[in-house]
């Protein structure tokens, strides 16, 4: 490490601690160790068929350029559902809740599920800035069942929340299954977290004839400014016995060649999870969000009969208006003449069930 960087570690960690930081600064990414692989170079994950994050430089253009143009979301956006969840679904049953964002409740086969959960008022590394809701979880915590299983796709802050990873934590204690490197971030942040870390093409079982498969997606991961890549990032392959559900939290589109893999190697699918929004300015947002346009083309390779939509209309990480992203959808499906019923925008609290 070099004494620039040391310096610069030493005073964030200094800032951090008198800030009252400290929860911040206990779950940033910790150096991953593990063999050099075709997505890991030793040192930091990488994406054969991606593209790496953005410069600091092009954060800044993006951020504070002239040309830059903001939508303005209203301050408070509520949903007009709430779910109480059942306390188990049984047999070959499906259920989905919706609860924002990237956020869902899948109960089925006895088990409950629960992605990338966010309940946590701002997705950011602090209580008192960055992206805050604009609308409440569609699930109230102290309503959700009992959760045996956790998939935290990644370690950004819209994704990995390490608040509420401690609630699950300390009312249920379930099983945490993520990609390489995020289980050492949520450990130090919180020993009772049950992280396990796994690799792409990794098959895990998780009961009840529940199966799990991460597999890859373009994207990238980081917790500050230093710990870009230094932990894994992944979609995943949910074996139910109600059928394979592909679970993209956070994708760039590129040639679709992801998408086409894993209907490849996974498929037929039964049901796709895609995210359609934090996608403006495009220069910007290509090569790690799709589009609503980006998203049907990814439906039509996987191959899945139907879509759900998230990643939207709770948080403003970018810059289009709150319901863009589901004007956007209609307007795709229209053009690629697919069904609206095909590929569905809910909102919190609304449940989908096969």
């Amino acid at each position: 490490m070099s004494v620039t960087r040391r310096r610069l570690l030493s005073l964030f960690g200094g800032l951090a601690a008198a800030l009252g930081l400290s929860a911040f600064w206990a779950s940033r990414m910790r150096d991953y160790r593990g063999p050099v692989s075709d997505h890991f170079d030793g040192t930091r994950f990488f994406d054969p068929d991606g593209s790496p994050p953005k410069s600091l430089a092009e954060v800044l253009r993006w951020q504070f350029g002239p040309d830059r143009q903001r939508a303005k979301w209203p301050a408070w956006a509520p949903s007009p559902y709430a779910d109480t969840p059942p306390p188990r679904v049984t047999g070959d049953r499906l259920r989905l809740s919706f609860a924002g964002h990237a956020s869902w409740l899948i109960q089925t086969a006895g088990m409950n599920i629960l992605i990338d959960p966010v309940w946590s008022d701002r997705a950011s590394p602090f209580s008192f800035a960055g992206p805050s809701r604009h609308n409440a979880p569609g699930i109230a915590f102290d309503a959700l069942p009992h959760i045996d299983t956790v998939l935290v796709s990644h370690g950004h802050y819209d994704h990995l929340d390490i608040p509420t990873l401690s609630r699950l934590a300390a009312k249920f204690s379930p099983r945490v299954i993520t990609p390489l490197g995020n289980d050492a971030a949520m450990h130090a942040a919180d020993a009772a977290i049950r992280a396990e870390g796994f690799d792409w093409h990794d098959r895990i079982e998780l009961g009840n004839g529940l199966a799990l498969t991460l597999v890859p997606t373009r994207h990238w991961s980081s917790r500050w400014l230093f710990d870009r890549n230094k932990a894994l990032w992944a979609s995943f392959v949910l074996e139910t016995p109600a059928g394979k559900l592909y679970i993209v939290c956070d994708s760039g589109y590129g040639d679709g060649r992801h998408f086409r893999r894993v209907a490849e190697a996974h498929g037929p699918l039964r049901l796709a999870i895609l995210p359609i929004g934090a996608y403006e300015p495009r220069w910007f947002m290509r090569d790690m969000h799709m589009n609503p346009e980006d998203a049907v083309k990814a439906l039509a390779d996987c191959g899945a009969p139907q879509a759900l939509a998230h990643h939207h209309g709770t948080f403003q990480l970018t810059d289009e208006a709150i319901d863009a992203p589901v004007t956007a959808l209609r307007a795709a499906l229209d053009e690629a003449k697919i069904p609206g019923e095909r590929f569905v925008a809910l909102q919190p609290g609304q449940v989908v069930e096969i």
